[in-house]
């Protein structure tokens, strides 16, 4: 690695999506040392063997509140942080966003846009949080392919015939398995899977177990949220998504940025150590 390079201060990445290792990736072409927190093994499992080979790459495994974060901004002295967490991680983006106010960081925010998939007329329902879904699911009859992972079903299993009724689809780890099998689902209920899906597989999902609602949160383009509108359309299925959390709602464009966008400001700080 060139000396230049070495003096230069770390990037602090909080990952665990397509866009974490996307900018992983790119920064790790740059020689850039970088500090790449996940919140679990499998966000570390889930990289490419080439980059955790990568020496100037070094992952961070568990989940870390405000001031855990805090104390790792300061004893690191990252020259950029970077949130590129899930956008329905809201607590863990508000940890992100203190840590960096109390220790006078700005924080660029990764931020997958919205999808532009639906129109008015496209079967699509959106509901503002988990609890909300479960009430609008409550009041209709039919199967139900829910989409949004392990730590929500606590919250669907209050459905009448949950165990009948709903079939999650979720990542393919112990933890996702024993949250299923906790809340009183089995066998073919059960669909462990590591996404994002093409639109064949869910609508042929949707129509394998027969289901009337497809339950999805607006995961953008890069999280699949098109295929999976698309599918329940061509499936005669309703898609109700649970919409962002308020944290995420209305940033400017300088709040959010793309991948590419976080890549520019992190050339404009490396030009400003004269590397």
């Amino acid at each position: 690695m060139d000396s230049a390079v070495e003096r230069l201060r770390p990037v602090l990445l909080f990952g665990g999506t397509t866009e974490g290792r996307e900018l992983a990736a790119r920064l790790a072409g740059r020689g850039q040392r970088t500090i790449l927190c996940v919140a679990t093994d499998y966000g570390r499992e889930v990289l490419e063997p080439e980059l955790l080979a990568t020496p100037c790459l070094d992952v961070r495994i568990g989940r870390m509140d405000a001031e855990e974060m805090r104390r790792l901004i300061l004893e690191e002295e990252p020259g950029l942080v970077v949130d590129a967490t899930h956008p329905y991680a809201d607590q863990v983006t508000r940890n992100v966003r203190e840590a960096c106010e109390k220790t006078g960081r700005e924080c660029l925010r990764c931020l997958r846009p919205r999808s532009g998939a639906e129109s008015p007329e496209s079967g699509v329902v959106r509901v503002p949080s988990v609890q909300a879904a479960v009430v609008w699911l409550a009041a209709r009859d039919g199967n139900i392919l829910v989409t949004t992972g392990s730590k929500e079903l606590a919250a669907f299993s209050q459905l009448p015939d949950f165990a009948t009724r709903v079939y999650a689809r979720v990542l393919p780890t112990l933890p996702s398995l024993s949250a299923c099998l906790d809340q009183g689902l089995s066998g073919r209920h059960i669909i462990a899977m590591q996404g994002p899906f093409s639109e064949e597989t869910n609508r042929s999902q949707l129509a394998e177990f027969n289901c009337r609602f497809l339950v999805t949160k607006d995961t953008g383009d890069n999280g699949g949220f098109r295929e999976k509108v698309r599918a329940a359309g061509e499936a005669g299925a309703v898609a109700l998504v649970i919409d962002r959390p308020e944290t995420e709602r209305g940033l400017s464009a300088a709040q959010g940025l793309s991948a590419d966008q976080v890549m520019e400001r992190y050339e404009q700080w490396r030009r400003r150590q004269h590397v």
